[in-house]
């Protein structure tokens, strides 16, 4: 049936409503794919941090912007839908994380230009740290 297609389809691209795989084993996948995200965006510039653990591996780009990768697919928080009012998500393949990390890098760009860096960490010299200015 359409309608029954349409809700799997619908399941597939929420994430909160596939299930997660919490084997302690399956962690080194997880963290397998996030690292080659990690990778794919260094070679664009952008600097980002991995964590994983509990069926879940976090790759960390900016403020606003994490993605997460259960081993079978990268997401991430694009937007909000003030209408249904809740967060609106898009997802790639873990199998593709440099096609990921094109798409994730055009997110970061939007990020980076309402939330630039502070002019205090603007103002560091390479490898100062901010306590280092203060009196």
């Amino acid at each position: 049936m359409p309608g029954e297609r349409g809700v799997a389809l619908l399941d597939v691209m929420n994430p909160s409503r596939v299930p997660t795989r919490t084997d302690p084993a399956e962690d080194t996948a997880q963290r397998l794919h996030a690292e080659l995200l990690q990778q794919a965006l260094a070679q664009r510039g952008i600097a980002a941090d991995v964590h994983a653990g509990y069926g879940l591996a976090l790759v960390s780009v900016w403020v606003g912007l994490i993605v997460w990768c259960d081993g079978y697919r990268f997401w991430w928080r694009t937007g909000w839908d003030p209408d249904r009012k809740r967060a609106v998500y898009a997802w790639h393949p873990a199998i593709e994380p440099g096609r990921a990390a094109r798409r994730v890098a055009f997110r970061y760009a939007d990020i980076r230009a309402g939330h630039p860096l502070s002019p205090m960490i603007r103002g560091l010299a390479p490898g100062a740290s901010p306590a280092e200015d203060l009196p």
